[in-house]
C-alpha cells in the first residue's frame, strides 16, 4: 500500500517535470511579436522642478529637524507584562514619554527623574502617540504645555 503511493507520487512528479520541460521548449521556439519601442517624452525643464505644495512659512519641520517628540502617558505603563516604576521615586503613572531623534525612548516622572526605556522603541511611540499638535522652542515650554 505504501509502495503504491510512493510510485504514484514519483510518476506524477515525472509527468510534471516533463510538462515543464516541454513548456520551456515551446516558449523558446515561439517568435515574440515585434513590439514597437514606445518613445518616452522628455520632461520639460519647468516640470522637472516641481513647485512645493505649501509655502515655507506653512511647512511643518521634519523629524530630523526637531530634537524629539513628547507625549503625556497618564495611566500605568505596562511593558512586557510589568508595570514600569520610576527608579528614583517609585511613581508608576503620569509619565512624559520622549522619543528622541536617535529613536530612543525616555520616560520622565512628575518629580523630574528621567530614565531610558530599552523595552520601548520609536515604533511603539508612533503607534501610541497622536498627531503632533504643537512645536516648542525649548524642553521647559513643552513640559509646561503638558502639565509638568
Amino acid at each position: 500500500m505504501f509502495f503504491r503511493r510512493a510510485r504514484e507520487d514519483r510518476a506524477f512528479c515525472e509527468v510534471q517535470r516533463a510538462g515543464y520541460e516541454l513548456l520551456l521548449q515551446f516558449q523558446a521556439m515561439q517568435p515574440w511579436p515585434d513590439v514597437p519601442e514606445q518613445a518616452v517624452p522628455a520632461p520639460a525643464a519647468e516640470a522637472a522642478v516641481a513647485a512645493d505644495f505649501l509655502p515655507p512659512e506653512l511647512r511643518v519641520p521634519s523629524r530630523q529637524e526637531v530634537a524629539g517628540l513628547m507625549m503625556r502617558w497618564q495611566q500605568p505603563l505596562v511593558i512586557e507584562g510589568e508595570v514600569r516604576t520610576c527608579p528614583g521615586c517609585g511613581a508608576y503613572r503620569d509619565w512624559i514619554v520622549f522619543c528622541l531623534r536617535d529613536d530612543s525612548v525616555w520616560l520622565r516622572c512628575r518629580a523630574g527623574h528621567e530614565t531610558k526605556e530599552p523595552g520601548l522603541d520609536a515604533a511603539w511611540y508612533n503607534r501610541n502617540s497622536g498627531p503632533v499638535d504643537r512645536f516648542h522652542p525649548s524642553l521647559e515650554e513643552g513640559l509646561r504645555h503638558l502639565g509638568h
